[in-house]
């Protein structure tokens, strides 16, 4: 669909991102009349994103996996290494996804891959209005919501669904407020080239100022997230690639050999943010502009998708039943589906945060011993391991690889 047919959508996506395009090929997949609005992601920003099972269904589903699988990673095994070199260290603990029964626990991509395959599909949707425009005002009315956009051209829908990142302008608009905290940790994003094989497994070095993560990519690529302290994080940003390869040889203890450092690199402070709540004036929040994660786990695009696929779901019902997709209903129904899936992991990944900063010996304790039981019992184990890939409650339809 051209912006010209898109004059009167039912739904606005603002936000190119990964999330947003999720959400927009979503509702016009299944007939929503759709206008996506953004900005698409720069080629040269070089973050990935472990995108875990419930992610791959839901990508199947809407005919993107397709266009991106060849360039994405399985994730077999996940290793969790103490590296703390504390007084109380952990055992070394292994997860393996054929222990569930499955080939991969998920898949590791490129970003502006995983953006390219979902513009792919979004082009092939009739249904799908792409405008690559910059919105500079939102407006929540009665009956819908209006958006001005920076080329002059005004459009309005009875939903608007804000993508648009931690700084949202769509979670202003609708005055929705965002509880913040800030970490005195920086991290360091960058892909490089080994010598030895990764043999598809992740592995994180948990060190004292937070957690220092390989994640394979297709060959013998990698992609690293280094989490320091904020000179440690000014020093490794001003390296040489030598430099920096032969750091991160050190800090990985020579594990996949010779390290080359491929060009880009990006290093940004550690965040956490909650809106309350998620919809709210015919706006409902998405990805960042709901949510903010630190890079632990490999939850927070994951977090993002299951919004998407949860929203998506909701208005799609709605419209099927001749009801209004941006009802208060819908948007208080949306806010319960996600609300505990959001806060209970965003407290676990602090949780793990603050326990790798802590001197407190009781705390280095039980982190040892929490690890110990992973390690040692089975049940355990594979129960976290199966919360860790989907949430036990109110998972949406989509992320089982439902076509709605």
């Amino acid at each position: 669909m051209s912006l010209d047919k898109a004059d009167r959508p039912r739904v606005i996506v603002i936000g190119a991102g990964p999330i947003g395009l999720t959400t927009a090929v979503l509702l016009a997949q299944n007939r929503v009349r759709t206008l996506l609005v953004g900005q698409n992601l720069s080629r040269s920003d070089n973050r990935t994103t472990a995108l875990l099972g419930g992610s791959i269904s839901a990508l199947g589903a809407l005919g993107v996996w397709t266009h991106c699988s060849d360039k994405a990673a399985p994730l077999r095994v996940i290793r969790i290494v103490d590296d703390t070199d504390r007084l109380w260290r952990a055992p070394e603990v292994k997860f393996a996804a054929e222990e569930l029964g499955l080939d991969a626990f998920g898949y590791n991509i490129e970003n502006r891959d995983l953006v390219a395959a979902l513009t792919s599909r979004a082009r092939e949707l009739p249904e799908l209005g792409l405008a690559d425009d910059q919105v500079v005002a939102v407006f929540p009315r009665k009956d819908s919501v209006a958006v001005s956009l920076r080329s002059g051209r005004s459009v309005s829908a009875e939903l608007v669904i804000g993508a648009d990142g931690r700084q949202s302008m769509c979670r202003k608009a609708a005055g929705i407020s965002f509880r913040e905290r800030n970490y005195s940790q920086v991290a360091l994003t960058v892909c490089l080239r080994h010598s030895r094989s990764h043999d598809d497994a992740s592995t994180e070095f948990h060190t004292r100022t937070g957690p220092f993560t390989l994640v394979p990519l297709p060959g013998n690529r990698s992609s690293l997230v280094w989490v320091v302290d904020s000179s440690r994080a000014d020093e490794l940003a001003a390296a040489s690639d030598v430099d920096l390869a032969n750091e991160i040889e050190h800090a990985s203890h020579s594990i996949l050999g010779k390290i080359t450092v491929e060009p880009g690199r990006a290093v940004f402070p550690l965040h956490a943010a909650v809106a309350t709540p998620f919809a709210e004036k015919r706006i409902a929040l998405v990805g960042e502009a709901a949510h903010v994660i630190p890079p632990i786990g490999a939850q927070g695009l994951n977090l993002g998708l299951r919004d998407a696929a949860a929203i998506g779901e909701l208005i799609v019902s709605a419209l099927r039943g001749h009801r209004d997709p941006g009802d208060a209903d819908v948007l208080a129904r949306y806010e319960r589906m996600r609300r505990a899936d959001v806060e209970t992991r965003a407290l676990a990944i602090d949780l793990v945060n603050r326990s790798l900063l802590s001197d407190f010996l009781p705390v280095q304790g039980a982190r040892g011993l929490s690890l110990y039981l992973l390690g040692r019992i089975g049940p355990l184990r594979r129960a976290i391991m199966r919360e860790g890939i989907a949430p036990a409650l109110s998972e949406p339809r989509l992320m089982r690889g439902e076509i709605l």
